[in-house]
């Protein structure tokens, strides 16, 4: 049995503040993304569907990431 490198969990990456930008489009919906995330985004017809779907979207995006062993950037937390 191959071992793995140890690495970051899921929960983690999921427990993480990552950005949310949300903008209304012109026909009702709303689209989501996550910036650091590439490539994670989504729309709902609703500001509180496109949050829970964004959500959906950014859980498939770490589970894929982890699967394929990417880097995953983590958001940069302020210093007090």
């Amino acid at each position: 049995m191959m071992s793995q490198p140890t690495s970051k969990s899921l929960e983690y990456y999921l427990s993480l503040p990552y950005t949310i930008e949300l903008t209304p489009d012109e026909d009702g919906y709303w689209f989501a993304k996550i910036p650091l995330l590439k490539g994670c985004m989504t729309n709902g017809a609703s500001r509180e569907e496109a949050l829970e779907m964004i959500d959906d979207a950014k859980r498939l995006w770490l589970e894929t990431a982890l699967s394929l062993g990417m880097t995953i950037p983590e958001p940069e937390t302020e210093k007090a």
